[in-house]
């Protein structure tokens, strides 16, 4: 692959929006370890904001998302990335598991919901499924 090829590429670039520096670390560690290129945001409004930023939306393959954050909750975040990314495949990662929550967010198109702390290959295993299924992007 080229290496212009390799910079648009979407496949294995992950955005993490969490407000935990120490969850987003080690996220980041597990999937760096596993050749994924990551990208990271401290909370929803400045995941939105990287998603926006420069003249398209940010090209990310997949984003893994928390729930419970400052400024702009994870809820706001996937609701404003449904809206003007829809295609783009969104993990949520919570400390708090709230079944309720967990199906209304699977019915907005979530792909899944994780509970904090995960397992490492618990992660990959879901990674390399959402990378393995057919994209096709589609930026509003």
């Amino acid at each position: 692959m080229s290496f212009i090829n390799q910079v648009a590429s979407t496949k294995g670039k992950i955005l993490i929006i969490d407000d935990e520096p120490e969850v987003r670390e080690v996220l980041r560690i597990h999937l760096e370890s596993a050749d994924y290129n990551v990208i990271e945001a401290s909370d929803g409004e400045e995941g939105v904001n990287l998603m926006k930023s420069g003249s398209n939306l940010l090209q990310v393959g997949m984003i893994i998302c928390d729930i419970r954050m400052p400024k702009v909750n994870g809820i706001e975040a996937i609701d404003y990335l449904r809206k003007h990314a829809p295609s783009i495949p969104i993990v949520v990662v919570t400390g708090y598991p709230d079944s309720d929550l967990a199906v209304s967010l699977l019915k907005k198109g979530v792909q899944d919901y994780m509970v904090k702390p995960i397992e490492k290959e618990k992660l990959l295993t879901k990674v390399a499924e959402v990378f393995a299924a057919p994209q096709n992007f589609n930026y509003a």
